[in-house]
């Protein structure tokens, strides 16, 4: 009986000793060093588990994008690995570890996502190192911060930077927004300010309090709203500002876009930087003020030919002409309103939303991607390899129609061909935007 108690006692203690040994182990292996980890199939899911928050370069070595990545984040991993909450930098091979390309559902190189408790987020904004450090410092920011100073107020407005939307409740009690602070955490900074002088009532634009400001560095905009302080009205407003009251229509905007609800009035212009153009942007501002349940966006043939085509915007239409889109395959044309002339335009945006209101309108097949299909930049990683599988075909069906014998290179002059015809086909600059 008793060797039997000190062989278990010895078994027990080698299992313990096993796992402290597995344990250090781990920890060993995945480090904080400030270096980029490298990922494969066989330590991906352990790696996420053991940081709170990682970011992973999903990367092809052959991609040119990948390659000016690369040194970005190994300048931001060390930066990123001393905050107060580290943010660790992984990269994977993507291309060879095709089991996590096709969990992750890959659309393009390279793909990025930072991993929170292990629950993946896309990750869109800049990657330069200096920015992207501050981009995702926002990951491990309080929900809410709670400002007890103009200079807090200051300092608070400059670390957040210009890439998301900031919320500052000027008199607001914490509790009332951080339900939106954690709801909405991914897409803004929240804010609020107990203690304040008038210079910031003045630099912030309101005259009474409670308040909640909503601020876009980025495109030197800003709302305000004084209530009512419900729910259902605060997330309203919230929702309504990710974006300013007129939005350019680009890549990037188009992934906010995706999750709003509302319809979006699109116009279509010539050249948007020109001076006509401008001008008809203040005026739809105007309008969008006034009509807060629909999004109005606007798009130069000369920023994006390819967008506006889809919509029949291009140089041989008399631009500018508004439409209304839903982000599916359809839109609606006002009966009447074909484009917008030179003269009086405040009162033909007007007319055009009243006939929209009304139902005038005729029902069209737009010519391009839906709404998801611009995102998604043309073709996916799957739909790659749909369309070398049938080009393989094709070339396959049509060597064996030919009298001719098969002439068979050697394996150097074939694998060439094979990888050549494979590169020409993978990469394509719009899977993803610098």
């Amino acid at each position: 009986m008793k060797i039997r108690v000190l062989v278990l006692t010895l078994s027990i203690l080698a299992l313990l000793i096993s796992i402290s040994q597995s344990s250090e182990s781990d920890e060993k292996k995945f480090k904080i060093d400030g270096k980029v980890l490298e990922l494969d199939e066989s330590n991906f899911d352990s790696a996420i588990s053991s940081f709170d928050f990682i970011f992973v370069d999903f990367y092809a070595p052959w991609c040119g994008h990948c390659k000016r990545l690369a040194p970005e984040l190994d300048a931001a991993a060390p930066v990123l690995a001393e905050l107060k909450e580290p943010i660790v930098i992984a990269k994977v091979d993507a291309d060879k570890y095709t089991r996590l390309a096709r969990k992750y559902d890959l659309d393009g190189y390279p793909t990025l996502k930072i991993f929170m408790h292990g629950v993946p987020v896309d990750y869109y904004g800049p990657r330069k190192a200096e920015l992207l450090v501050r981009y995702l410092k926002k990951f491990v920011a309080p929900d809410v911060a709670v400002l007890n100073s103009d200079f807090a107020i200051r300092e608070f407005a400059e670390a957040a930077g210009t890439f998301f939307p900031i919320f500052i409740g000027f008199g607001l009690n914490e509790t009332t927004i951080s339900t939106l602070g954690i709801k909405y955490k991914k897409k803004a900074w929240f804010s609020v300010a107990n203690d304040f002088s008038e210079d910031n009532m003045v630099q912030y634009d309101f005259d009474k309090v409670p308040a909640l400001v909503s601020v876009h560095p980025s495109y030197n905009e800003q709302s305000i709203f004084y209530g009512p302080f419900e729910e259902k009205f605060l997330e309203d407003f919230v929702k309504q500002n990710f974006l300013p009251p007129v939005v350019p229509m680009n890549h990037d905007t188009l992934k906010i876009l995706k999750d709003d609800e509302r319809k979006i009035v699109l116009t279509i212009l010539e050249d948007e930087s020109d001076e006509k153009s401008q001008k008809l942007i203040k005026l739809l501002k105007a309008a969008a003020s006034a009509n807060r349940d629909l999004v109005f966006g606007y798009v130069g043939v000369k920023q994006w030919d390819d967008f506006t085509d889809s919509f029949g915007g291009n140089k041989q239409t008399k631009l500018p002409k508004m439409v209304v889109w839903d982000g599916n395959e359809e839109y609606l044309s006002v009966i009447g309103m074909e484009s917008i002339e030179e003269e009086d335009q405040a009162s033909q945006i007007s007319y055009f939303l009243e006939g929209y209101r009304k139902g005038e309108t005729i029902q069209k097949q737009i010519s391009g991607p839906s709404f998801m299909g611009y995102i998604s930049s043309l073709f996916g990683i799957r739909s790659v390899y749909i369309v070398i599988f049938m080009v393989a075909m094709l070339m396959l069906i049509r060597t064996i129609g030919k009298e001719e014998p098969l002439r068979v290179g050697t394996r150097d002059e074939a694998d060439h061909a094979s990888s050549s015809e494979a590169e020409g086909i993978k990469y394509r600059p719009g899977d993803k935007q610098d």
